[in-house]
């Protein structure tokens, strides 16, 4: 008989080689020997490092970060190697440069160079805020008012940002027809969930009562007749189908992308995801991520995650193989990495699923998976491909799936290193917290969900479940890796905003009032969260989020450091420029259009 020694030996074993390929490599970029250095001199330099923590000077060779600590620290470079000493920094302070853990530069540049509508401020990095539309009325006049300065009579009218739960109604078909019977109307919610038409637009796209029987989320009217609301995914996904031509017509794209550029760099960011990767169009939106990516008027890295169901829905069996090809493409600007599910619908919105209790009105949202799996059974395939999955995961019933499915992929397969990301995790209970660390999942939380939707959405979900939304201190505390992110156009893409949010707990409309205090995390620990958690999350870790040696030249230039200003002044903090690569944009660069070249 064999020992019991033997069996846990081979067992343990066994177990390992299981997950040979299962774990995150370490991929660095490539350097050579320096041919020449800049060395850029600043006031203070935060690596983010905690054995190195600050410096004085960093040194820059290629793009990539030779060395950091002060002038003298340098020497054994500096002394070897033609060197050139930028102090335009001396007074500034250098952070890494921010990571957007959970963006969307296509379909946000697509949806905020539309016509606003939000209700709060919509900022626009080429000119003046939206100032917002604080009720249903001041939306309808709004609309009028974009439907009078159009020149063509039939020309879609696309509008972004609409609140449901802030307007307390949807805009119906009966409601858009007040601006015009004739003139075709979409109006795009904010959650990017929802979206609302006029009888124009319903005949001139011929969505009929037989062409949305079998879609969740289609409103009917007493006729049986669409009356102009499509709620959640499915139905703003078929909405998309019919009238996506118009509405992300490829003449959009440079400007988009442009302007989502532009509003990042002006707010630190350096490097984003792009969470949706495959949603509009995969050919189109492959050809769009090489062309912002390769040009020189623009100042980010992405990171696109595909979206399963679009990938399986063009590909069948060949998607897996299909989204490893994509990663042919990367270059030091273009990284593409995992996959992305839904499990439920929209925070903003109130459609995310909600149990136990459900919402105050009695109606529980949406779930995409009636249980755990059928979520499981989706991602089986690419968790045996040892890819890293994300999880669009928000209300209490949502997140319990995603938990639960993951449990049965752990069961089926153990994996270590997986990163699997539960995205958004928006109303999470105490005991979701503690099987996400069981289980080693990752967690990037919006903090615009209690900054920004407290005072409006606590009347619907319950005040203590909006204070402590995210429970990004929770998360904290028990040793989870907790990313901050905007999902803009959820929310502006505001990373020193966040950090002063997740500190402080305030909310931007209700003053000195505190949010769910217990939830505060500190400044040093709000401040990995954009930049080495966050690109943790996304699997560039080994590239961005620190200044270190070996990593990408990336650098948030500030006016002052977040660690030692008054918390209630982080958000005020003047970002000054970026440096991408080495290459210094300052934000002055970044304030009016001009061609992708």
């Amino acid at each position: 008989m064999k020992s019991k020694n033997y069996l846990l030996s081979s067992l343990i074993i066994g177990l390992f080689s299981a997950q040979s390929q299962a774990t995150q490599l370490l991929e660095p970029p490539p350097m050579g020997i320096p041919k020449e250095i800049t060395v850029f001199v600043a006031k203070k330099i935060v690596t983010m490092d905690p054995s190195w923590p600050t410096a004085t000077a960093v040194a820059v060779s290629d793009g990539k970060i030779l060395s950091v600590g002060s002038l003298d620290d340098l020497k054994p470079w500096t002394d070897k190697y033609p060197t050139a000493i930028n102090r335009q920094f001396a007074d500034k302070v250098l952070y890494p440069g921010f990571v957007e853990a959970h963006g969307h530069p296509l379909l946000g540049g697509l949806t905020q160079t539309s016509l606003p509508l939000t209700y709060q401020p919509l900022p626009n990095p080429w000119g003046p805020a939206f100032p917002g539309v604080r009720n249903l009325k001041a939306a309808v006049e709004q609309l009028k008012k974009y439907s009078a300065q159009m020149k063509g009579p039939s020309e879609l009218l696309l509008a972004f940002g609409y609140d449901i739960a802030a307007m307390g109604q949807a805009p119906d078909r009966q409601i858009l027809d007040e601006v015009s019977t004739t003139r075709p109307i979409i109006v795009w919610d904010n959650s990017e969930h929802n979206m609302f038409l006029n009888s124009a637009a319903i005949a001139k796209y011929k969505i009929t009562r037989a062409a949305v029987k079998n879609i969740i989320g289609v409103g009917l009217d007493k006729s049986g007749n669409p009356n102009g609301e499509f709620l959640g995914k499915d139905a703003s996904e078929y909405i998309l189908s019919v009238a996506g031509k118009e509405m992300i017509s490829p003449a959009k794209i440079p400007k988009a992308m442009l302007y989502s550029n532009d509003l990042a760099q002006q707010n630190g960011i350096t490097s984003t995801s792009d969470m949706a990767f495959g949603v509009v169009n995969i050919d189109l939106e492959t050809e769009a991520m090489k062309a912002i990516t390769s040009s020189k008027a623009t100042s980010l890295r992405i990171v696109p995650v595909a979206m399963a169901q679009n990938f399986v829905e063009k590909y069948g069996n060949q998607s897996i193989e299909k989204v490893k090809e994509l990663q042919k493409l990367n270059t030091d600007r273009l990284m593409f990495h995992g996959v992305k599910f839904m499990s439920d619908d929209a925070y903003l919105a109130n459609t995310m699923k909600v149990e136990g209790p459900g919402y105050v009105d009695g109606h529980q949202g949406v779930s995409f998976y009636t249980s755990p799996q059928g979520l499981y059974n989706d991602m089986k395939p690419w968790w045996d491909a040892n890819m890293q999955l994300h999880v669009h995961s928000n209300g209490t019933g949502g997140n319990q799936n995603t938990l639960n499915a993951l449990q049965l992929l752990q069961n089926s397969k153990p994996r270590f290193d997986h990163r699997f990301t539960l995205q958004h995790f928006g109303l999470p209970t105490t005991a979701m917290v503690m099987k996400m660390k069981t289980l080693g999942a990752v967690a990037s939380v919006n903090p615009a969900y209690f900054y920004t939707r407290a005072a409006i959405q606590g009347k619907d979900v319950g005040v203590d479940r909006i204070s402590s939304a995210t429970r990004v201190g929770y998360l904290n505390k028990e040793g989870i890796v907790v990313s901050l992110h905007s999902d803009n156009p959820v929310a502006p893409p505001l990373p020193l905003t966040m950090v002063w949010a997740v500190v402080n707990r305030l909310n931007i409309e209700t003053g000195n009032k505190k949010w769910a205090p217990a939830e505060a995390v500190s400044v040093a620990d709000a401040m990995k969260m954009i930049t080495i958690n966050a690109a943790y999350t996304v699997g560039v870790e080994d590239k961005v989020g620190t200044i270190e040696p070996g990593k990408y030249a990336d650098f948030a230039v500030l006016g002052d450091d977040p660690q030692t200003v008054p918390s209630i002044k982080i958000k005020d903090i003047p970002v000054v420029a970026t440096v991408l690569g080495g290459r210094v944009i300052p934000v002055s660069e970044t304030k009016q259009p001009r061609p992708l070249q």
